[in-house]
């Protein structure tokens, strides 16, 4: 069969953009090739699936889980599918403080089917405000209770979220998509401790192919029942899974599933664990870095693989969209955030996000963290200087020489 060089030739050109740059978005990581292998061609489906889910169960500690969901969006809203009706509230981080679109964007299906109200983060903290959380859940009486998001750098307090939770009745469902590999690798706290439900995406720190998963922990397995209209009592895995097929996707993608086998398999092993630790320690260093550098991190740190940096009090003038231009100019992947009580609109930004997942991969350890932090600063030094930054380009793609795409 004739070889189809235009596709390849695209993927080829991917490939080099990847070699040569820095990869400091917080949700991008690389695969092993055994992944990239197995998502190539998968035929014998059902035993397949059952590993995938095997090995995840046993990575979580989880009772139940099911791995077809195509990203985690997706994930999320079978699971609202599952337990609100249309127009019940629900309760999730502001899109604007960290949050993420599927948990209540008034854009996105999760705002436009179901009642969102977000709470927020503490304007003196930068971290979630729990007891705002609490007085938001005792007023509005959510069905479900969300934790998680998409830009938040600090440890989340699952035990107290799920004592709101139960306060008012509601169910509390974590999306751990982004610290997903610390958990994993019991660096931060597991959410299948306390959450009904839990979902994540299987890329960002998981480090496997772009896809979703739900879970239920071993002692929420069954915390209440749904009657159906035939008066029957489900157990809510049957619930979840019709909210997935046919609910919310078709068929199952089952070489990505293979591909998350993989994953969940090298997640598991001793290896794992020290890579997280770096992620880990990366994230510390870099987030450092930048603030010696006089760069505010949004709640002073990070406990994650990730950061939000708030670009105004050192460059007030700077938006968060010229600032990822310029830092993409330079072949330094990141991407504009909004920051808790932005002055500016989610289409400009006042923030930065960083993550050091893949960079970690890559092999880089914390002296290139520093190295980083100083090439990040040139270019917000002048984001419009197109000799500074293609100098800085240039120091980056010989930088990247050193690191192979995959080298855990």
């Amino acid at each position: 069969m004739k070889r189809d060089n235009q596709i390849f030739e695209l993927i080829e050109k991917e490939h080099q953009r990847q070699l040569k740059g820095i990869e400091l978005i917080a949700s991008e990581n690389f695969v092993s090739d055994q992944v990239m292998e197995a998502m190539g061609s998968c035929q014998v489906v059902d035993e397949v699936e059952q590993l995938a889910i095997d090995r995840v169960c046993q990575l979580f500690g989880a009772e139940y889980a099911n791995v077809q969901p195509h990203s985690g969006a997706q994930a999320n809203a079978a699971v609202l599918l599952a337990v609100l009706q249309p127009g019940d509230t629900f309760m999730g981080l502001n899109l604007a403080h960290g949050g993420h679109l599927s948990h209540g964007s008034l854009v996105n299906t999760s705002g436009i089917l179901y009642k969102p109200v977000g709470y927020n983060l503490s304007k003196g903290t930068g971290r979630v405000d729990y007891d705002e959380m609490e007085t938001l859940a005792v007023k509005h009486q959510p069905k479900l209770i969300i934790g998680g998001g998409s830009a938040y750098s600090r440890e989340w307090d699952y035990q107290r979220m799920r004592q709101i939770a139960d306060e008012v009745g509601a169910l509390l469902m974590i999306d751990m998509a982004h610290p997903a590999g610390l958990i994993a690798a019991r660096l931060l706290d597991n959410p299948l401790k306390y959450a009904h439900i839990v979902t994540s995406t299987t890329h960002k720190t998981l480090r496997g192919p772009r896809g979703g998963i739900i879970l239920m922990g071993k002692d929420f397995e069954n915390p209440w029942g749904l009657t159906t209209a035939k008066g029957q009592v489900k157990m809510m895995s049957q619930v979840l899974n019709s909210a997935v097929f046919p609910g919310q996707q078709g068929g199952p993608l089952e070489h990505v599933i293979a591909a998350k086998a993989v994953a969940f398999g090298e997640a598991l092993m001793p290896q794992f664990k020290t890579y997280q630790q770096q992620v880990q320690k990366n994230a510390s260093v870099l987030a450092q870095a930048l603030m010696d550098c006089g760069l505010y991190i949004c709640s002073g740190g990070t406990d994650n693989h990730s950061m939000l940096v708030d670009l105004r009090p050192k460059y007030p003038n700077l938006t968060g969209k010229v600032a990822e231009r310029a830092l993409v100019a330079a072949d330094i992947t990141a991407n504009k955030n909004m920051v808790p009580f932005d002055s500016r609109s989610a289409f400009q930004t006042s923030g930065i996000r960083l993550g050091t997942p893949a960079i970690t991969t890559r092999g880089a350890k914390e002296d290139f963290m520093l190295e980083i932090a100083e090439m990040i600063v040139t270019v917000l030094n002048a984001p419009d200087d197109d000799a500074v930054i293609a100098k800085v380009r240039v120091h980056v793609n010989e930088k990247m020489k050193d690191y192979p795409m995959f080298a855990w």
